[in-house]
């Protein structure tokens, strides 16, 4: 980091806005986000609050953070802030052990009252002595001063103070040279309707901003390197936003309607709130009942010809099995995006982990395979969701795809795509000359069987959760019937392989390494992170990422041979790593594994590599 005339340029900066789940901190951490993302940074954010509706004002429990990561080669929302902003004490407790030793906390000390400290379990009337907080902290009269700014509005008090957020942002906006315009903008579009408000988070956040100003001379700002980008039109986007634009891509290069059966559960319900907005773009979003609901809808819609998706977490796979049991026995198109989160049961909602990867693999009566893919994230939702609709249609099969609540809520840079960037989908639709000899499931080469639209004339027929003749598609209980059935749908699953990109490694000194780091979905930009510091510390080792779980790339086996140790690292016990050792045994696997519904840290995979390659 360099120095200069009181201003830090920084390759990159980690901010982390906190405080009560009511003071608007997401708010404030997304706005800021979206600011940044326009003027060219590269992002990554973390929204991590508290499962709890809302616990008591200035309590631990209640503590809501939003981190974000900003500038060049930005990968992940950072292990630890450059900046705090905490707006109580609680917030500051809860947080600095977050805080870099050379970082700056940010408070507003009208929030720090006895009564305030005794909430947040201090001692003493001295918080930061009792933290050991030795980094620069900046008290901000906050509340007095959004007070001092609506004195006219005509606002009560309990909505002036909901205006304090954009003051903090406002301060922070200065911090990191940002012009005003970007968040503006972004409130007049937010309050459109309720100009009152706009104004009034208006004043406040261009106060914060000239607070900045006048408190010059006792703090630094940042100025940030930019990445070099590819020409085109970005956006700041979350994973499950770009997972519903993925499926109404993957709609219209189709020609199918996009259908939603849903339920609303914690981190998937904001996929149903997009698509139940796109009704402009035949999107069809119905909140269904219950999970069974859901998925029984879903399944409907797809044998009337729609694209059809099913949306949950955990708890609501579980209930969705013997629905995609239907599905897969009837050999029809279904999307099911789960949201992993913290469990068994109701677990952690609102906290992220990787521990459904055996449900969705198995977690079915009899032999009922499908294929199970992994977003990377937060932009790479939209890619997967639209190759999970595309495999599903090509190839008649339910597909699961796995994203987490670090990667749906988070949020990253996205560059919009262009029309032609995406391959058009093509169904395996009957053809007019199979009319008078089709049957429902007569299969091309690729065991894939063919798809014929309820109204088709000449293509009347009925599928369901009885065993089918092979040939004539009426029920079947004859053993050696049963086992063909059983070892046709297994092929058509492992076929799609041949459809997918091989496994990609990424390697810093061609065959040198003799250690492959291997992870899957969500925690690609941490691992990746850790691969670019491990071997700037001169630790050989190669890396590589899976999106495709089931079936595995081509040349997995292949690649996976060529290293005497394959060091797992995955925010469970050990899935994926048993899973691989399961279909390619002889491999040397060691894991890496962490089950607190927190994400990574990068140092957790840089430490737990050293203490496995020990001197090498």
């Amino acid at each position: 980091m360099l120095e200069k005339n009181n201003v830090r340029f920084r390759q990159s900066i980690v901010v982390r806005f906190s405080g009560d789940s009511g003071d608007g901190m997401q708010l404030a951490g997304n706005i800021f986000s979206n600011v940044s993302a326009e003027i060219g940074d590269i992002i990554s954010t973390f929204p991590d609050y508290p499962a709890e509706v809302r616990a008591p004002q200035g309590s631990l429990n209640g503590v809501s953070g939003f981190q974000v990561n900003i500038g060049h080669g930005v990968h992940t929302p950072g292990d630890e802030c450059d900046v705090l902003v905490a707006m109580n004490p609680a917030a500051l407790k809860q947080n600095v052990k977050f805080l870099s030793p050379r970082g700056v906390v940010i408070v507003d000390i009208n929030s720090f009252q006895k009564s305030d400290l005794e909430k947040a379990e201090f001692k003493t009337d001295k918080p930061y002595k009792e933290l050991h907080l030795n980094t620069q902290v900046v008290e901000v009269p906050m509340t007095e001063m959004v007070k001092a700014a609506l004195a006219d509005s005509g606002m009560d008090l309990k909505s002036q103070m909901k205006c304090r957020n954009m003051f903090a942002l406002g301060l922070v906006c200065w911090l990191f040279n940002l012009p005003m315009s970007a968040p503006l903008r972004y409130l007049q579009r937010k309050f459109e309707k309720k100009p009152e408000v706009y104004e009034a988070n208006a004043k406040v956040i261009r106060g914060g901003y000239d607070y900045g100003h006048n408190i010059h001379a006792s703090v630094s700002n940042y100025r940030i390197e930019t990445d070099k980008f590819q020409p085109g039109i970005y956006t700041d986007v979350n994973g499950n936003k770009a997972t519903a634009w993925g499926l109404i891509l993957a709609s219209e290069k189709s020609g199918r309607p996009l259908f939603l059966g849903s339920y609303p559960i914690t981190p998937a319900t904001d996929i149903l709130h997009e698509l139940a907005k796109r009704r402009d773009m035949g999107v069809k979003a119905i909140q269904m009942e219950d999970e069974i609901g859901g998925i029984c809808s879903a399944i409907g819609a797809s044998f009337a010809g729609s694209l059809a998706v099913t949306t949950t977490s955990g708890p609501g796979l579980a209930l969705k099995s013997e629905g995609l049991g239907l599905a897969v026995m009837a050999e029809l198109p279904l999307v099911v995006i789960d949201v992993q989160r913290g469990g068994p049961s109701t677990g952690l909602p609102t906290k992220t982990e990787q521990t459904d990867l055996q449900q969705a693999l198995y977690g079915r009566s009899g032999e009922c395979p499908l294929v199970v893919l992994a977003a990377l994230s937060p932009a790479d939702c939209f890619h997967m969701a639209f190759e999970a609709a595309r495999i599903a249609l090509e190839h008649m099969t339910p597909v699961i795809l796995l994203t987490d609540a670090f990667i749906a809520n988070g949020s990253s840079a996205w560059r919009i795509p262009e029309v032609g960037d995406y391959p058009d989908i093509h169904p395996n639709f009957v053809t007019k000359d199979m009319r008078g000899h089709w049957t429902p499931y007569m299969r091309n080469i690729d065991y894939v069987r063919y798809w014929a639209i309820p109204g088709s004339e000449g293509f009347e027929h009925r599928v369901g959760g009885l065993e089918k003749d092979y040939n004539t598609g009426t029920l079947s209980n004859n053993p050696e019937n049963h086992e063909r059935m059983v070892k046709a749908r297994e092929l058509k699953v492992q076929t799609v392989a041949n459809y997918i990109p091989e496994l990609e490694v990424l390697t810093e000194a061609e065959g040198e390494a003799d250690t492959l780091l291997v992870g899957w979905g969500g925690t690609y930009g941490h691992l990746y992170t850790a691969y670019e510091e491990l071997n700037q510390a001169g630790r050989r080792i190669d890396f590589a990422q899976f999106q495709y779980i089931n079936p595995l790339p081509l040349n997995t086996e292949e690649v996976l041979h060529n290293y005497k140790t394959i060091i797992v690292a995955e925010l469970n016990n050990g899935q994926f790593a048993a899973y691989l050792q399961s279909k390619i045994p002889n491999l040397n696997i060691r894991r890496i594994n962490k089950v607190q519904g927190q994400p990574f840290m990068v140092h957790d995979i840089v430490d737990g590599v050293k203490k496995i390659m020990g001197g090498k």
